[in-house]
């Protein structure tokens, strides 16, 4: 199990997904001030329900400053301050005389919660924090997440048209590198490495593939958009280099054309973007951590959130469908 109390990322992860905040929300049932939109919470408030003083919330806010800040823990003074006083005096220790006040949102009470090592009811409440995670991506991806990228609307045209680049790159292997039918899994491999710095065997052992079972079709649109580059310009290359020469390359010749390619200045975006996707979807969503990309792993960003398990998400099965009809009447209309 996690322990959230160590780390960032994962506290931000749960924070970023609004799929299973909305469900914690309605576990806990905390009763909160509706001030500016969203229920607000005083220190005191937050230190009765987890039990402890408000001087160990002191202690928190002030280690953890940017972090609660960042998640809606806010210092409300002047106009502000008088509105909220407006509303719920009644409820503010001294309020005639407070001049400013701190004030949590659901999001940085629960950040709060995810820092507590004092409090045996935050212990509680991040190990069902948790178990709410784990069951609102089941609940959307049918209890596995070994293809949860296929839920995202740019997958299976991105699918599509890496398998377009991937013919023409096996055609300019065949046809213009001089070495035996090895050399379509050595090359693949290269690209791999060049892009997320694992082979194909690594990439399926973190993964947990079984042997039959093909890698890209648990890659995301990303990721295959950047290997569709890959095969795209390195097949081009090695045509261009064979006509040059007039024979086919040998192998030493085509690694020096896959390292040129990748160490253009104009492929070091797209492969540092793919790597961070790749790294921290899957450390999250698959609980798969890519140890040769561990210094790429951020929070998985809210939109991926919606992306796969959220309204923006779409169901494989849906998207085949939609892609069949697509085809079909690109043949009625030939």
């Amino acid at each position: 199990m996690k322990d959230l109390t160590n780390s960032d990322i994962d506290r931000q992860n749960i924070l970023n997904n609004r799929y299973a905040l909305t469900q914690i929300q309605e576990y806990i049932g905390l009763p909160g001030m509706l001030f500016e939109g969203e229920f607000r919470f005083t220190k005191e408030m937050v230190a009765n329900f987890f039990e402890i003083d408000t001087s160990t919330i002191d202690r928190y806010l002030a280690k953890h400053e940017a972090e609660l800040k960042h998640n809606g823990y806010v210092l409300t003074k002047g106009k502000q301050l008088t509105n909220f006083k407006l509303q719920f005096a009644h409820l503010i220790d001294k309020a005639s005389k407070t001049r400013q006040l701190g004030l949590f949102n659901f999001r940085a009470l629960l950040n709060l919660s995810m820092l507590l090592s004092e409090s045996e009811k935050a212990r509680h409440l991040r190990s069902k924090i948790l178990d709410i995670v784990i069951h609102s991506i089941n609940e959307k991806t049918g209890g596995g997440t070994k293809y949860i990228n296929r839920r995202d609307e740019d997958y299976l045209i991105n699918a599509i048209r890496e398998h377009k680049y991937r013919k023409d790159f096996t055609n300019s292997l065949n046809q213009y590198v001089d070495l035996g039918n090895y050399k379509y899994s050595l090359y693949t491999d290269k690209i791999y490495q060049a892009i997320f710095r694992e082979n194909a065997k690594e990439y399926k052992q973190i993964l947990k593939l079984a042997d039959n079972e093909n890698a890209r079709d648990t890659m995301y649109a990303e990721v295959l958009k950047l290997i569709a580059s890959f095969e795209a310009g390195i097949a081009y290359e090695i045509e261009k280099k064979s006509k040059a020469l007039g024979r086919k390359l040998l192998p030493i010749e085509v690694d020096q054309i896959v390292k040129d390619f990748t160490d253009h200045p104009a492929q070091l975006p797209h492969i540092e973007d793919a790597r961070i996707k790749m790294a921290s979807r899957d450390n999250f969503f698959r609980d798969a951590f890519h140890h040769k990309l561990k210094e790429y792993v951020t929070s998985v960003r809210p939109a991926d959130f919606d992306k796969f398990i959220g309204d923006r998400s779409v169901d494989f099965e849906k998207q085949l469908k939609e892609a069949e009809d697509v085809f079909k009447r690109l043949k009625e209309s030939e």
